[in-house]
């Protein structure tokens, strides 16, 4: 079960990755399970030296109660004190920002991989467009050079 956020690669020059858990209640966990999860418009947030995942929507699970979460809560990381003044130090020293790329299980847990990275300015976007259909064109035509 692996939930990613492709537009991150693409928005933004991801430099390093870091991985944390994710403090969930209710039924959240059975609603992930279910795929019922997007973390395309999300962003991490560090407040109070506590790391926050902001904006993630995890849809309320169709078999629960009226004790039901709210879907777009902040929800706490967890992580080390250490990795948490590093991921702040280099985000305020260096301008960059931090996403979440995916989100997957391990050991029955729930994962966040954050990636900080540098936003891409708009020529850095056509130039990943432009190596992507290159790429693309390269693959078909090597597909059909063995048809004669």
């Amino acid at each position: 079960m692996v939930i990613s956020n492709k537009k991150a690669y693409f928005n933004y020059d991801i430099r390093d990755t870091y991985e944390a858990g994710i403090s969930l209640v209710g039924c959240e966990v059975k609603s992930i399970r279910n795929g019922h999860m997007t973390i395309h418009e999300s962003y991490i947030r560090i407040k109070d030296g506590e790391v926050y995942l902001v904006n993630a929507n995890i849809l309320p699970y169709e078999q629960g109660n009226r004790h039901n979460h709210v879907a777009n809560r902040d929800r706490k990381l967890l992580l080390h004190r250490r990795e948490i003044q590093k991921i702040q130090q280099r985000i305020e020293r260096q301008s960059l920002v931090a996403v979440p790329t995916k989100v997957f299980l391990k050991k029955n847990r729930f994962k966040v991989v954050i990636g900080i990275g540098m936003p891409k300015k708009n020529y850095d976007k056509r130039a990943t467009i432009k190596d992507r259909e290159v790429k693309r064109s390269l693959d078909r035509s090597s597909k059909h050079r063995g048809d004669y």
